[in-house]
């Protein structure tokens, strides 16, 4: 019988409940992966992390990365071994661990450690949520149900922006602590400039400062000046400058010593949740068959569509597993010529998905946003409206994914990058700051929002076949993580060598490629089951 002929029978609420657990693996992901773009501007100064250290600042940030690599090869070794419920409990209590031990860590090296930790969680998410989610969904919503994920990794990006936003204590610029340490000197410089009020902006300042933080940039630039910056020398000097007098004024504020100890041990709370709702979702049935536990796996599919749905799925599954032993899968096994064209494409769309470039925004908040003109305060203001964004961008994914297709939507997606990086980085050539750039910023994670994130995670879900999934989407996952540890570690250094604009048009260039890749070689998967898909793609 055509499972597609019993969708009237679906049970949606028993579906939506096992996907959403399963998701919050998606949301811990997020959470992990941004709370430390802006826990940066507060971690650093404690950790005495400056931009003559350039390698301590990349490895802070990616540390958790490698975690994430750690955790994707972990997957693979064990997912088709193990299953995907005891991972997915694992990853659970990782995420746990790490919260705690991050917002505990008294030195670099176990700040790092926690991360690593934490990102091993990550690693076995990122891999089991979206792939035990595209193993038990109907084939009509599998684009919906899969794309959850990536709304519940959207959801914990946002909801790590509100959270550091809502901890952290207003900070001031770093030209309003130039004009409380040096008046007459700002008041000189500043005073030229159309529109501005000394004595306004010296109230503002007054309003937010700290103490103990204005008295340590007075010890330590107690002859402060006002640059006017009108070269890219000029602006290169004070972008440090400012970051330097930051770095002195947070130290022995709250906010440098303990508010970033509590973004991250907030996650706390979600970890511990979903380690303990994970006991309460079955087995992905297709790995259960897999083993011969077909029974298990019927009663599974039975409460999903039906005892007819049940048994039509678990024979459609048995067909496409090879009568030898899978229950070991060999990695030479997936040198197999059809299978690694595929592999190879799974790979490709995971690498392009981080090298497109967008992770820097919110990895690299700071700079991103300091380059467009913003103070620290403001950063985390305009973190939170990118969230949001990314948020809303996503259920228009949600909506069209199984609708226009995977295809239409990965074109789009990076088409449209290229013409929004094009413009950011022209804007950034000219030294253009202002609410225009925070646009361009804007409409370009909106842009992958709604096309390369969630339709990424919903092709490399759903491209490889029942006996090697596991072990081939971990390769997929692994290849993503170490595309994205390398994008972050060297984001420092490219921007050092070609500038924000160059940066951004090196982004656009990757996703010229990526589009003329995914014109000749994706094939249209939406509405087709599992087994469908891989008789096309390798019988």
């Amino acid at each position: 019988m055509d499972v597609k002929s019993l969708e009237a029978n679906y049970n949606m609420r028993f579906i939506w409940r096992i996907c959403v657990v399963a998701a919050m693996g998606g949301l811990l992901f997020g959470y992990d992966w941004v709370v430390v773009g802006g826990a940066k501007a507060f971690y650093e100064p404690f950790f005495s992390i400056s931009d003559d250290t350039p390698f301590m600042r990349g490895f802070a940030m990616s540390s958790a990365l490698f975690g994430c690599i750690a955790g994707a090869i972990l997957s693979g070794a064990l997912a088709d071994r193990l299953g995907r419920k005891r991972l997915l409990i694992s990853s659970g209590l990782l995420f746990t661990i790490s919260a705690i031990g991050t917002g505990l860590s008294w030195d670099f090296f176990s700040y790092n450690l926690a991360r690593i930790i934490g990102g091993v969680g990550i690693g076995l998410a990122s891999n089991l949520s979206p792939m035990y989610i595209a193993e038990i969904s109907p084939a009509a919503m599998r684009g919906k149900l899969v794309s959850i994920n990536q709304l519940t990794i959207v959801i914990g990006i946002l909801a790590a922006q509100i959270v550091n936003m809502m901890i952290a204590q207003p900070v001031p610029t770093a030209d309003q602590l130039r004009l409380l340490v040096n008046e007459s000197s700002a008041s000189a410089a500043m005073g030229q400039e159309a529109g501005f009020d000394i004595e306004e902006e010296k109230q503002k300042a007054l309003l937010v400062i700290d103490e103990a933080g204005l008295r340590n940039v007075k010890e330590k630039f107690p002859g402060i000046v006002y640059i006017k910056a009108t070269t890219e020398k000029d602006i290169a000097a004070k972008n440090k400058q400012d970051n330097e007098i930051l770095a002195a004024y947070l130290s022995p504020t709250w906010n440098g010593l303990r508010g970033w100890r509590w973004m991250f041990g907030v996650e706390t709370v979600p970890a511990f949740l979903f380690f303990l709702l994970m006991f309460f979702v079955p087995e992905s049935p297709r790995w259960l068959v897999k083993y011969g536990r077909e029974d298990e796996a019927e009663e599974i599919l039975s409460r999903i569509g039906g005892v007819q749905y049940g048994k039509a799925e678990v024979a459609g599954i048995r067909d496409t597993l090879a009568s030898e032993d899978v229950s070991h899968v060999r990695f030479k096994d997936l040198l197999e010529p059809k299978l690694t064209k595929v592999i190879g494409l799974g790979v490709f769309l995971a690498v392009l998905q981080q090298w497109c470039g967008i992770n820097v925004i919110f990895n690299y908040a700071q700079e991103v946003f300091q380059e467009a003109g913003y103070g620290v305060s403001e950063m985390l203001f305009n973190i939170v409206i990118t969230g949001v964004v990314n948020l809303a961008a996503t259920f228009i994914a949600i909506r069209t994914v199984d609708h226009l297709g995977r295809k239409a939507l990965m074109l789009i997606g990076t088409g449209g990058l290229v013409c929004f990086y094009a413009l950011l980085g022209t804007g950034y050539y000219f030294h253009s700051t202002g609410i225009h750039m925070l646009l361009l910023i804007v409409i370009s994670i909106a842009c992958y929002a709604m096309t390369l994130a969630p339709v990424t995670w919903v092709l490399i879900s759903e491209l490889f076949p029942n006996r090697i999934r596991g072990a081939a989407m971990s390769i997929a996952v692994l290849s993503l993580w170490i595309a994205c540890t390398a994008l972050t570690l060297s984001f420092p250094y490219l921007k050092g060598m070609l500038g924000a604009h160059g940066a951004f048009w090196t982004f656009g260039a990757i996703c010229v490629v990526g589009f003329v890749v995914i014109f000749r070689s994706l094939p249209e998967t939406k509405g087709k089951t599992l087994e469908d898909i891989e008789r096309e793609l390798v019988d």
